[in-house]
Order: structure tokens, then sequence, then C-alpha cells
């Protein structure tokens, strides 16, 4: 994970707090897009290098994305990115899908018209991929509509907790694209944003938490479904 000079320049920060989350959100990425592949080992001394900081705010940041899941501490090796598994994961997305219901319900915000142009302008951008999909685009189109879903609610803690729950599972969606389909994850997903876009053009804002948690149970059943082809055929190839 080498550094350079451009790297280097962006990551100087006006404080310590900012230093942390530019590192955390860059770490945070990387990890979700798959750049640092699951079993991988994370240097304090290199990524310190990287982001031209000291080890202390470098350590911080893996101990959070370790509270998080993303990483683990081994013993006499280091730090370790974890490796996502759909089994692990069930009662994370049973979790998610009852706290999606709660978006439109607590401390829910208007939005503006700039805010709306911002979903339309996601669907566009899903209109074009679409003609030449790939599978980091479209977790890059993911995280980008999350982060306006985010919005739609006040209440602090529940944007908290959705955030993490979120990067906890989206790698298992990267993982397991090239058998879900990217076509058809990529004209789901649409659908969706189109959903909620009509639901917040009349301010309908409870509509959109159910929105929210049917496609994230249908993702849920997709996955689970390929989950259950792997385990058969898992046991077809010992038998």
């Amino acid at each position: 994970m080498p550094g350079n000079v451009e790297t280097s320049a962006a990551f100087q920060p006006v404080s310590a707090r900012e230093r942390f989350d530019r590192i955390y959100h860059t770490l945070r990425n990387r990890i979700c897009m798959l750049e640092y592949a699951p079993s991988s080992r994370l240097s304090e001394e290199e990524l310190a290098k990287e982001f031209s900081t000291s080890r202390t705010p470098v350590r911080r940041v893996l101990a959070r994305l370790e509270s998080e899941g993303l990483v683990e501490s081994v013993h006499g090796v280091g730090t370790i990115v974890t490796d996502p598994d759909i089994g692990e994961l069930v009662q994370i997305y049973h979790l998610r899908m009852e706290l999606a219901l709660l978006v439109g319900k607590l401390s829910p915000i208007p939005r503006s018209a700039e805010d709306l142009e911002r979903i339309r302008a996601l669907i566009a951008r899903c209109d074009e991929e679409m003609k030449n999909p790939t599978q980091k685009a479209f977790l890059h189109l993911n995280m980008a509509f999350f982060t306006e879903i985010r919005a739609f609610t006040g209440n602090l803690p529940l944007r908290e907790i959705s955030e993490r729950l979120y990067y906890q599972v989206v790698r298992v969606v990267l993982k397991m694209m090239p058998k879900l389909g990217l076509a058809e994850e990529y004209s789901a997903f649409r659908n969706e944003m189109q959903a909620v876009l009509s639901a917040a053009e009349i301010g309908d804002w409870e509509a959109i938490g159910y929105i929210r948690r049917a496609h994230i149970s249908m993702s849920f059943h997709r996955m689970m479904a390929y989950a259950d082809k792997s385990e058969l055929s898992e046991e077809r190839s010992k038998a």
C-alpha cells in the first residue's frame, strides 16, 4: 500500500478529528471494495507513512474498524482484514430490515429540491452504467445512494447504527455478485431508487421505510438462495 506525494498532500487535516475521519473512511472503503483482500494484513507503520501521520491515529482507526467487524487483531500477526460470510450475517440483515422501517418514522427530514435532484442523478448514472456494468461501479453507486437514504432521518443513533450495519454486509454483496447476476442487481437497485424518489417527491416518508425494507429483504433472499446452492454443491462434491 505505497504512499505518494498526492496522497500525502490530500491528507493534511486541520484537526485530529479530521485526520481520524479521513483515514477511517479511506480504509473502510478500501476494505468494502475488496481493495484489501480478506485475510490481508494491515501494517500500522505503512499506513502511518502513507497518510503522513503517527501510528497513534492509525491504531485508533484500526480499533474502530475492529469493533465494526471489518478487521481483527491476531496475536503475533497483527491486524487482519476479516472474511465476511453470508451465514454469519443473517441476524444483521434481519436487524437492517427492521431498522429500515424507522427511517420514515424517527425525525424524518424533508428533502429539498437539490436532495431529490441528487437521487435523480444517481438513477441517470445507473441507466448509463447498465450499458456496461461492473461490480465496483455498482457498489460505488449503491454506497452513494445509501448516503442519501441515511440523510432521510435526523435520528443520529439510527443513522450511526444503520451505517455500521450497512458496511458490515456490503462486502458480501460484492463477493457474491458474480453468482447473483450483475444485470439483475442493477435492475432491482434501479427500481428501489425510483420507488424511493417517487415517495420522496410526495413527502411520504413512512413509505420509504417500507420500500427500503422490501428491497433489503429481497436482496437478502437472493443471497441466501445462492448460499444454499453453494452448500449443496459442496456437499455433492464431497459425496
